[in-house]
């Protein structure tokens, strides 16, 4: 371990990885071998951009927010394609290939259930959806559609208590933007019994280094998405009871920023729990859940959300 308790571990890796020389492989396709990581890692921190850490403190705040987000993120499966295929290695041309199927499958369940939020919030600005889960809001927040909570705040104004059928649609964004990340049990781009590493097989050095960072990057920036989503993005899970006003006390601009990272890495810590205990699926398992499971309930929890918007919202 470097420094205490390992916590200069990641940055004596880093500099490590700096050091290393950068091989490419003789038969590689060159230019595609060399642009992919930088695509790959650019892709994946250009998303951060949009993503509201405060009220007042957001990169790009941005009216197409969450659609710019979706497609920037779908670039990353390009760069993953250039990365195996530029290797002209067979386990690096088959993981890609993987990848993509599993990325491109899984955009569909997503989408679904990002449309069906969309529905509720009228609204594709990140930043608006997060305003409309606590105290700051200007409209009308119900708990399940019934209990008005706009004084109260806290978690009973979050999207995902605002529906009966918005925890199941996040559920359903939770395991396919774990998919999209390729951790496990989704792994199978990366199966090392298989595939030796993957579609990054041949890289070393800082092209290795970008592709990892972007990798556990997309971790958190899917999780900043979900948190921003449903789980009240900046917006104090304490609500306001009586004349104790815990709601008032911790919003701000300090707080929002620990809010917001606080509930993202409580999530990342689930998907990481989640590699540690769950063994990886076959190509056929994930496929299944994908199209005969996430799919189908993500179109349903749409449908449910254009009813909701017009008998109880409307």
């Amino acid at each position: 371990e470097t420094g205490k308790y390992g916590s200069l571990q990641t940055i004596a890796d880093i500099l490590k990885l700096l050091q290393k020389e950068l091989i490419t492989p003789s038969s590689a396709d060159k230019i595609l071998f060399r642009v992919a990581p930088i695509v790959i890692f650019v892709a994946v921190f250009t998303g951060f951009a949009v993503i509201p850490w405060a009220k007042d403190f957001i990169p790009a705040d941005t009216h197409t927010g969450l659609f710019f987000i979706m497609a920037i993120i779908s670039i990353d499966a390009l760069g993953i394609l250039m990365a195996g295929w530029g290797s002209n290695n067979k386990y690096s041309l088959l993981g890609s290939m993987r990848a993509i199927a599993q990325m491109v499958s899984y955009e569909i369940p997503v989408g679904l259930s990002l449309i069906a939020v969309v529905m509720l919030t009228q609204t594709l600005n990140l930043n608006e959806i997060a305003i409309g889960q606590g105290i700051l809001t200007h409209g009308s927040i119900k708990f399940f559609g019934f209990w008005e909570v706009n004084e109260i705040g806290g978690l009973f104004a979050w999207n995902i208590f605002q529906a009966p059928h918005l925890i199941i649609t996040y559920i359903i964004f939770f395991i396919a933007t774990l998919a999209e990340c390729n951790r496990a049990p989704f792994d199978i781009p990366e199966a090392e019994s298989e595939l030796v590493g993957g579609f990054h097989t041949e890289y070393g050095g800082i092209q290795f280094a970008f592709i990892f960072l972007a990798e556990y990057a997309m971790m958190f920036l899917v999780s900043m998405l979900g948190v921003v989503l449903f789980l009240g993005a900046w917006n104090t899970p304490l609500p306001n009871i009586g004349a104790i006003r815990l709601a008032d006390w911790t919003t701000g601009l300090v707080w929002g920023i620990f809010w917001t990272l606080a509930k993202s890495l409580f999530i990342v810590g689930i998907q990481m729990w989640i590699r540690w205990t769950l063994p990886r699926l076959r190509a056929d398992q994930l496929m299944s859940l994908c199209w005969k499971v996430l799919t189908p309930l993500a179109f349903l929890c749409m449908a449910i959300s254009a009813i909701w918007r017009i008998l109880v919202i409307a």
